[in-house]
């Protein structure tokens, strides 16, 4: 399944691994090891931060990609599971409704 795995990389350590010069070549590696579908870069929360698509076969592959974010740059990860419009297709929606259609809906104003 597709997961949106969204990383958050403090200032620092950053900041000082940019110094040292081993930032880049820290993020080549962790890249080259995750193997993400696509990554883009940017700012988040004023933070360095990167977005990117990862297939995972089940849950016990989310250490493999969220340790090496944790432990080189104590960055915050967050994980959301992805679906394709076929993969929501395939929900079929329309059962799920006649399934809960006995429950009242409550109107908020």
């Amino acid at each position: 399944m597709k997961m949106l795995v969204n990383v958050i990389m403090p200032i620092e350590p950053f900041n000082t691994l940019v110094r040292n010069g081993v930032a880049g070549e820290l993020l080549n590696r962790v890249v080259e090891d995750i193997k993400p579908e696509s990554i883009y870069f940017s700012e988040q929360e004023g933070n360095r931060g990167a977005v990117m698509i990862v297939e995972v076969a089940d849950a016990s592959a989310i250490p493999a990609i969220a340790e090496p974010w944790f432990l080189n740059f104590e960055a915050h990860c967050e994980f959301r599971i992805a679906m394709t419009p076929e993969d929501l297709m395939k929900a079929n929606m329309t059962q799920l409704a006649k399934k809960w259609q006995d429950v009242p809906v409550i109107h908020h104003n």
